[in-house]
C-alpha cells in the first residue's frame, strides 16, 4: 500500500535542485505527514509528544535529504527514521524518569487511559490498551502491519529484521491482545 514511487523520484528531483528544494520539501511533508503522525503517535500516544517526535523527524529528513541514496522508497526511509525517533524519544523518556521500560509503558496505558475519549468498554480502547501491553518491538510490527497494513518485505526494509521475524511478532502480538480483550 505504499504510495507511488514516480512521484517521489519527481519529489527527490525537486529536492536535489536548489530554486525548488523548499517546495518540494512541503509537499513531501503534505504527501506523508498523516501517516507519520498517526505512525508516531501509536507508538509515544500523547499528541505532543507526537508533534515533537515529527518535528525532529522531519529535521531529520531535510538536512539527510540531500544524501539519500534511494536503495529503498522514500516512504520506507521516513517510516524508518519516524520509528527510530519515537524510540529515541521513548529511551530518553525512560532515562529522565530514571524508571524501568514497564514503568514507562505503565505511563503511556495511563496517559491511554486519561484521554477525555476514554471509554474501557469500547473495542477500540481495548485494543490500544492491549497494544500497549506488548514488549516495543511487537507492538512496532503491530501498529505497522494493522494500522498501516505494511507488507512484511517493506516493514523488513523498515526494521532491518528478516520477514520471518516479522511474521513471528505479528503472530505473537495478536494473540496476546487478543488474550488482553477476552480478559478484560
Amino acid at each position: 500500500m505504499s504510495p507511488t514511487n514516480s512521484d517521489d523520484q519527481e519529489l527527490l528531483q525537486s529536492f536535489k535542485e536548489p530554486a525548488t528544494r523548499e517546495r518540494a520539501f512541503a509537499a513531501i511533508i503534505k504527501k506523508y505527514q498523516e501517516k507519520l503522525y498517526w505512525h508516531i503517535r501509536r507508538m509515544v500516544i500523547d499528541h505532543e509528544d507526537t508533534n515533537d517526535v515529527l518535528q525532529n523527524m522531519f529535521i531529520k529528513v531535510w538536512k539527510g535529504l540531500g544524501n539519500f541514496r534511494e536503495d529503498s522508497q522514500l516512504y520506507t526511509w521516513l517510516y524508518r527514521i519516524a520509528t527510530n525517533e519515537s524510540l529515541t524519544f521513548l529511551s530518553q523518556q525512560k532515562k529522565r524518569s530514571s524508571v524501568s521500560l514497564s514503568d514507562v509503558e505503565t505511563g503511556l496505558s495511563n496517559k491511554l487511559k486519561s484521554d477525555t475519549n476514554f471509554d474501557a468498554n469500547k473495542l477500540e480502547w481495548k485494543l490500544q490498551l492491549g497494544i500497549q501491553q506488548l514488549p516495543e518491538k511487537q507492538r512496532i510490527v503491530f501498529n505497522l502491519r494493522y494500522y498501516d497494513e505494511m507488507p512484511y518485505e517493506e516493514m523488513s526494509r523498515v526494521l532491518d529484521t528478516s520477514e520471518g521475524a516479522l511474521k513471528a511478532s505479528y503472530h505473537h502480538a495478536a494473540k496476546k491482545i487478543e488474550e488482553f480483550i477476552l480478559n478484560n
